[in-house]
């Protein structure tokens, strides 16, 4: 899994880096994988990584006062994720995150990270500009689900994220979609008929 060209692709979509940039990027990355169900980061606590989905599927978790956990979004692919109030701010997170199937993750702690916007000052602005254009496509696929019922909710979660859907658990998709797993049961049944 000694494999970072999956985000040095990524990056070449916006701006070419230059050989020697990247050997310097590089030398700042970690490799991780994580298996389904394990935590990343804790509500509660500060976020020091930011982390690439190489592969696999991460969720955001939302803490209900009742203790139950809401999925609020799904990352998978060509994703960065952390929570950026806690990460540039040393504020402690009011969300979790979790591996929603065995994923790869390419890591970069926040000491790194600002050691590589010092000597490489367009790289602050390059992944900034991903990160801001990654939360406004959050907000645009969560409106989509807004006023819906539950099965047009579940229909165009097939239509938009049939990918995820194919590898994390029935009870993330029912959490995410705001229903109960025994109705999206009940929907999945009814779905074809």
């Amino acid at each position: 899994m000694e494999d970072f060209q999956p985000l040095y692709n990524y990056l070449q979509l916006f701006r070419s880096i230059p050989v020697e940039d990247w050997e310097l990027i590089k030398a700042n990355l970690e490799l991780r994988r994580v298996k389904e169900g394990e935590r990343l980061l804790q509500a509660g606590k500060i976020a020091k990584e930011m982390f690439f989905v190489r592969n696999g599927v991460l969720r955001i978790i939302k803490h209900t006062e009742n203790g139950n956990d809401i999925t609020v979004f799904f990352l998978k692919e060509n994703s960065f994720c952390t929570f950026l109030d806690s990460f540039t701010n040393n504020t402690p997170t009011t969300e979790s995150l979790q591996a929603a199937c065995d994923t790869d993750l390419i890591i970069l702690t926040k000491d790194n990270l600002f050691r590589l916007y010092e000597k490489l000052p367009y790289l602050y602005q390059l992944i900034g500009n991903i990160v801001q254009q990654a939360l406004l496509d959050k907000i645009t696929t969560r409106n989509i689900f807004m006023g819906q019922d539950a099965t047009a909710r579940y229909r165009n979660f097939l239509l938009y994220h049939q990918d995820i859907a194919l590898r994390v658990s029935l009870s993330d998709i029912a959490s995410y979609l705001g229903i109960t797993q025994q109705s999206l049961s009940r929907i999945r049944k009814n779905f074809f008929v």
